[in-house]
Order: structure tokens, then C-alpha cells, then sequence
């Protein structure tokens, strides 16, 4: 292991690193030394399909345009052990980046398309990232002109690399390989080559407080992962896996996900739109044989394909649901709709992953959410003083295991909280074990809203409302939505004698501080104080509780009103609401 590579991150105890090994579970694999096998195991076979681009690569030209990238890099400056900030949507170039930022040593920093100047200016500075890699224009929006505004407040950031022929005032990523070993040669001499042991990469935790944490991952550790799911999911050589959520997000990067797809030689198909009418001819033009879903999009894909669908969906064999609780209504929809079995998937970025078997009755697919990858994956069910609860009782959910991280990168103090001095995380998830070893998620221990498998942190948003000149107090809350599992309710106190502001108002205006859309309250209710315990903290057992008790049963209806209502408690409100008509699609 090079431990340069763990700066900041916190290492496996080396008793259980070598008791990993021991087991075959880290195995001493590279991301960039799997793809180099893949391409001379199977050269001329497709490994990434982009239809948006009309491009289809083959094994061997994914490996070499992976290399002419790291060298590019490389020539740029960019070292071992650099942060590169990548956020690209669905395109083959998500790809060629990443593996050749795992050929140089450096560490790709996962963002989504989503994020926007508060994320991206929070992950350039905190990671003194020296490369930012965007596209040009994604869904109407222009990711050039948020990198100027980016570099503005991190000054090290040295490169803005734009997948698009017109990158503005920054460098096109097509400029950057260098394909040539005469031009390499020019560079700054041979790369070393990464140890199994070393950080692959950083990806974004949910976060329940402020903005999300950054997780360091091992090429040993995330190959594991991969290469178990793939055994659970039944993933070969002539799977083709439909890339339908955001590429780099956890669970369609390894569960199992494109990094699945490519360890056992099969095919990627990039989609660039997750709806129906795009992905399902890319089903039956490309044989698609697995995907993953979020559960509200399962819905729709359900609800599309049970109206009657022009589509051939025959070859599609597994849909794997997960990134928030799948209701067992909605899961038991799943097989006759679309004709495939159904795979439940639960876990997080830091690690634990847990998946309803393919040879599991139908019973427990549809009622659970599955068991862990791993016979080394430890799972304790605790109470509030983390004593074992009994058999089939609701509890804490604490994990530690081959795939699931020691410490969060950088981030001591919070390490402390999050972990205990024994090595498991506590993952803010309350759950109950059934006796075939399968969890089932009862809720949300955290303060943080899982909307649609988009996780929020509630103090994110509550500083950006208490930034607003007429907001007192703020508190973030989930209330429960039938279609994306959870929305967000913001309680806000005005400070006195303040104009009265629209529930609108404030959202535009956390909008505009460039937040993330679906992080934009979906519900702002106006109070005239906050609930408070005995000791004086806020109150958000009664908050929740508020929220659930006057959510809207349908999700629709939601009204704004022309001022905030003055009330004394929230248990006896009216409320002011909006509809998130700029939420994620």
C-alpha cells in the first residue's frame, strides 16, 4: 500500500486488511490493470455504447483512449495522488477520463450533474483540486459559465477541461490525449503504476450535516464489491447493463452497475435520458439484460410499460431497484409489467450493500431489501446505547466489512461520531433482521431526507434559507411522498417587523444561491416559533411528526399562500406550500 495515498483517509486496521486478503476478497487488482486484461482477453468486443454520441467502443479502443487521456493529464501536470473533480453525465467520456485518471494515481472526485456552484466550489476548494472536467451544456445548462464561477473561488484549480468543441474560456477535453509514445516521451516519463491498496477515488456520501462528506475508496476494496455483486446479480461476458441514473453515482457505478459490466467483459449502454420513451428502445435495439432504478422512476417505468409499450422488453432479465425504500405495492408491480425479476438493493456509498437473491421467493423480493455481499460483512441491530436489540427488533443498523470504509476523508471530528472506536459505521438506518438474514429498512435514524434516492442534508438547506434577510429560524424536515418516498418541508420564522415573502420567494432564492434543484424546498411552511426539547434544541420529533401528520396523501394539491400565516405551533397550522417544478426529472 502506498500510504501517501491515504492523506487524510483512514486505512483499513492492517489485522483485517490481511484477514480480507486471506479470504479472496481483496484479490490485488487495479481498475486500470481489469480493463487492460478485459482488452487483451477480448479486444474487439463493445464495451460502451453511447448513443447520444453515435459512438460504439470497442475493448481495446476504451484501453487505449483510456492511456492517450492519462497521458494528456499527465503532460498537464496532473500527478499521482491529484484530485479531478468529474462531472459529466451519461457519455463515453465519463469513462475515458475516469480510467485514465486511475492509470496516473490520481483520484477522480465524483460530482453529478445535478450539483451546482455551492457543491462544486465546496469539493474544488476542500479537495485543492487541480482539474475540473465538465460537459459543455447538459439539459439546458451551462456548465462553462459555472466554472468560471468556480475557478473564481478556487484558486487552485489549474485546468477546466470541457467535453464539448466549443469550451469557452477553457480547454476542450479533446485536446488533452496525447496518443502518441513520442509524445508521451515528451511528458513527464513513465507513470508508476497504482498498488491495490491505494484510494481509487473520493465519492459523495448523503451527508446529514452540511455538505456531503467525502468517501475515500480502494481499488481492492470497490473491485470487491463489484465483483461480488456480479456473482449475486448474475452478471457475465454477454450481460448488457443500461446505465439509466447519473454514471457517477454509487449504485450505478458498482451495484453492479457499469464497473460490474466492464469487470466481466460485458457491455455498457449509456442512457442519456432515464425516461421510458428514451430507454426503452435502447432496450430492445441493444438486448438490454440489467438495469438500475431509483424507485420513483420504477414507477413510471411500470406504469409505461403496464399502458402498453410499442417496445420488445423480452430481453430484459433483472431490474434492480434501489437508492431509497422500495414500497411493497410498487415491488410486487414490478414482474408483471415488465416481465423480469426484480432485485432489491439496499446500501450506501460507504460501503454495505445488500441485494434480494435472484433464487429468493417472490415473498421476500417484494418484502425486503436484501442481505449483505459478503460473509464478512458484520451487521449489529443496536439501540440508542448501541446494545444488540432482539431478534427481529427495530434498531440502529451498524456495519463494518471488506468493502465498507474506516473514515471519511479528512473529516476527524465527524469520524469520531460516525464510527465506533471498534471500527463499525453507523449508518443512520434503522432496520429489522428477519430470520432468512434479510433487512428490512424501517426509516431513517439521521437527519437527513432521501428524496427519490437523492440524499439531502437538512442544515445544507437551513443555512442557505438563513441567509435570506426576512428568515429568523429554519428548520429541514422529510414529509412523506407516496411518488419519491420523501420531499423536504422547510419551518421558517420570520425575524419581526420583516416584509412579508412568499413561500416562492425563499425557494428562488435558495435556488439562485446555486444549490442543487433538488435540494429547493419542495414545501415552505411558515411558523411563528419552532418546537424545543427541555434542554432547548429544536424540536424535530415534533417537526416530523407535524409533517407527516399533514402531508398530502396524493403528492399533489400543494399551494403557495400570498403571506406566511401566524401561528404558534406547528401542529396547528395552515400550510404554505409550492410545487418543486424545477425538481430533477
Amino acid at each position: 500500500m502506498n500510504h501517501d495515498s491515504w492523506d487524510g483517509a483512514v486505512p483499513w486496521p492492517a489485522e483485517f486488511a490481511d484477514r480480507y486478503r486471506a479470504a479472496g476478497h481483496w484479490r490485488g487488482e487495479t481498475f486500470g490493470g481489469v480493463l487492460r486484461e478485459r482488452a487483451a482477453q477480448h479486444p474487439e468486443r463493445i464495451a460502451l455504447v453511447d448513443p447520444a454520441a453515435g459512438l460504439r467502443w470497442t475493448y481495446r479502443e476504451l484501453d487505449l483512449r483510456a492511456d492517450a487521456m492519462a497521458a494528456g493529464l499527465r503532460a498537464l501536470g496532473v500527478a499521482v495522488g491529484d484530485r479531478v473533480v468529474v462531472q459529466l453525465p451519461n457519455t463515453a467520456a465519463f469513462f475515458e477520463v475516469v480510467f485514465a485518471l486511475f492509470r496516473i494515481g490520481a483520484l477522480p472526485v465524483f460530482a453529478l450533474p445535478a450539483h451546482r456552484d455551492t457543491e462544486i466550489s465546496y469539493f474544488c476548494t476542500f479537495t485543492e483540486a487541480v482539474a475540473y472536467v465538465i460537459p459543455g451544456e447538459h439539459e439546458g445548462y451551462d456548465y462553462r459559465a459555472l466554472a468560471d464561477r468556480v475557478r473564481a473561488d478556487a484558486p487552485g484549480l489549474r485546468h477546466v477541461l470541457v467535453a464539448d468543441p466549443d469550451p469557452g474560456a477553457h480547454r476542450a477535453l479533446a485536446d488533452v490525449p496525447v496518443a502518441t509514445p513520442a509524445s508521451e516521451a515528451a511528458g513527464p516519463g513513465p507513470a508508476p503504476e497504482p498498488e491495490p491498496g491505494d484510494v481509487a477515488f473520493l465519492q459523495l456520501s448523503g451527508g446529514s450535516t452540511g455538505v456531503p462528506k467525502l468517501i475515500p475508496r480502494s481499488h481492492d476494496d470497490y473491485l470487491y464489491s463489484v465483483r461480488g455483486s456480479n456473482e449475486i446479480c448474475g452478471v457475465d461476458a454477454e450481460s448488457v447493463y443500461l446505465c439509466v441514473l447519473p454514471a457517477a453515482h454509487n449504485f450505478p457505478l458498482s451495484s453492479p452497475g457499469t464497473l460490474g459490466a466492464l469487470y466481466a467483459g460485458a457491455r455498457v449502454v449509456l442512457c442519456p435520458h432515464p425516461g421510458p420513451d428514451t430507454a426503452f428502445p435502447l432496450i430492445e435495439q441493444e438486448g438490454v439484460t440489467l438495469t438500475g432504478l431509483v424507485p420513483p422512476l420504477a414507477l413510471v417505468w411500470t406504469e409505461t410499460a403496464a399502458a402498453g409499450t410499442p417496445h420488445d422488453l423480452s430481453s430484459l432479465r433483472v431490474l434492480l431497484v434501489g437508492g431509497a425504500k422500495f414500497a411493497e405495492e410498487a415491488a410486487r408491480r414490478v414482474r408483471p409489467a415488465l416481465g423480469c425479476t426484480l432485485q432489491q438493493v439496499f446500501g450506501m456509498a460507504e460501503g454495505l450493500v445488500n441485494y434480494t437473491r435472484l433464487e429468493d421467493p417472490e415473498e421476500l423480493v417484494v418484502t425486503t431489501q436484501g442481505r449483505p455481499i459478503s460473509p464478512d460483512d458484520e451487521i449489529l441491530v443496536v439501540d440508542e446505547e448501541d446494545r444488540e436489540v432482539a431478534a427481529g427488533e427495530t434498531g440502529h443498523l451498524l456495519t463494518r466489512g471488506p468493502y465498507t470504509i474506516r473514515g471519511y476523508w479528512r473529516a476527524p471530528e465527524h469520524n469520531r461520531r460516525a464510527f465506533t472506536p471498534d471500527g463499525f459505521y453507523r449508518t443512520g438506518d434503522l432496520v429489522r433482521l428477519t430470520p432468512t438474514g434479510h433487512l428490512v429498512v424501517e426509516g431513517r435514524a439521521k437527519d437527513q431526507i432521501n428524496r427519490g434516492g437523492e440524499k439531502i442534508a437538512a442544515e445544507e438547506v437551513e443555512n442557505h434559507l438563513l441567509a435570506h434577510p426576512a428568515v429568523h429560524d429554519a428548520n429541514i424536515v422529510a414529509e412523506p411522498d407516496p411518488y419519491l418516498g420523501e420531499r423536504t418541508r422547510a419551518y421558517v420564522v420570520l425575524r419581526r417587523g420583516a416584509a412579508p415573502v412568499r413561500a416562492a420567494a425563499l425557494r428562488r432564492f435558495v435556488r439562485e444561491r446555486g444549490l442543487a434543484a433538488y435540494k429547493v424546498p419542495d414545501r415552505v411552511e411558515f411558523v411563528e416559533e419552532l418546537p424545543r426539547t427541555g434542554v432547548g434544541k429544536i424540536s424535530k420529533k415534533e417537526l416530523r411528526a407535524d409533517a407527516a401528520a399533514s402531508a398530502d396523501p396524493v403528492g399533489a394539491g400543494l399551494r403557495d399562500a400570498a403571506e406566511p400565516p401566524a401561528r404558534p405551533t406547528p401542529t396547528t397550522a395552515t400550510t404554505a406550500t409550492t410545487r418543486s417544478d424545477d425538481a430533477p426529472r
